[in-house]
C-alpha cells in the first residue's frame, strides 16, 4: 500500500530542542507569570504535571483538556479556572521567550513544501499536551505555519497522548485514511516509532534522540531531512 500521508512529531525533529531544557523553561516563566496572582511556584508545578499525567493517562472519555483541568484544579481547587484568561495570556507573550532555547532548521519548512509538491498529504502529529494557542506558536518557531499542515494535534480536540496507540487511531481516523497508508517521522524511539505496531512505515530523526525504551535504533530507516526526502523516494 503506497504512502499518503507523512505525519511529523514537533519537538526535536521540526522544532530541534532539548526536551529538559525546554520544560524547565515552560514551567519557569508559567510559575513567574503566575506568581503575582497567588500562585506558589512548587505548588503550581506540581499541578500541571498532575495534568500531565492526567493527560497521558487519559482512557478517552474527555478530551485532554478537560482530564488536564479536572488534575489541576484537583490539587488548586476550581477557582483557578477563572485564571484561564491568565495562563492563555502567558502563551501569547512570555511563552514566547521559550523560543530562544530551542534551535532553527530552514531544512524543515523546505521539506514540508516539497513533500506537498510530490502530492503527499502532511500532519502535525505532536502529543497533544499543549492548547492550539501554545502548539501554533511552536510551529512558527519551527518556520512553519498551522496552514502548512492538514491537522495539527492539541488537548482541545484530543483523547489520548503518545505512546497510546488510541492517539495515532484517532489521528488517522480524522485524516481518512489507514494506518498502511502514513509514515511517522519523529525523534522519540517510544513514542514516535511505536506507530509500527499499527502498521506505519517509520522514520528516525536522531539529532534531538529520546530512547528511553533503550531498544536498538539501527532497525530503524533514519537520518536528516535529505535522508527522509531520499527514503521516501524509494517507497
Amino acid at each position: 500500500m503506497s504512502i499518503k500521508v507523512v505525519l511529523f512529531d514537533l519537538d526535536g525533529t521540526l522544532l530541534p530542542m532539548d526536551q529538559d531544557t525546554f520544560i524547565k523553561a515552560y514551567l519557569g516563566g508559567m510559575a513567574k507569570k503566575l506568581a503575582p496572582h497567588g500562585y506558589e511556584p512548587e505548588k503550581l508545578v506540581k499541578a500541571v504535571y498532575a495534568g500531565m499525567k492526567a493527560m497521558t493517562t487519559n482512557d478517552g472519555s474527555c478530551t485532554n483538556e478537560e482530564a488536564f483541568w479536572n488534575a489541576f484544579t484537583g490539587l488548586l481547587g476550581e477557582k483557578v479556572r477563572e485564571d484561564i484568561p491568565i495562563f492563555d495570556d502567558y502563551y501569547l507573550h512570555e511563552f514566547q521567550e521559550v523560543k530562544n532555547i530551542c534551535g532553527f532548521l530552514p531544512e524543515a519548512a523546505k521539506t514540508i513544501q516539497t513533500l506537498k509538491e510530490k502530492g503527499f498529504r502532511v500532519a502535525l502529529a505532536t502529543t497533544p499536551m499543549f492548547p492550539s494557542i501554545a502548539t501554533e506558536s511552536r510551529i512558527r518557531w519551527a518556520g512553519l505555519t498551522p496552514e502548512d499542515f492538514e491537522i495539527f494535534t492539541t488537548y482541545e480536540n484530543y483523547h489520548f497522548c503518545k505512546p497510546n496507540l488510541n492517539y495515532y487511531r484517532e489521528v488517522v481516523e480524522k485524516l481518512g485514511v489507514k494506518p498502511e497508508e502514513c509514515l511517522m517521522v519523529g525523534n522519540d524511539v517510544g513514542e514516535d516509532m511505536i506507530t509500527e505496531e499499527l502498521g506505519m512505515k517509520v522514520f528516525l530523526m536522531p539529532a534531538d534522540l529520546i530512547n528511553k525504551v533503550e531498544k536498538d535504533i539501527a532497525v530503524y530507516p533514519q537520518g536528516d531531512f535529505a535522508d527522509l526526502l531520499a527514503y521516501i523516494d524509494t517507497l
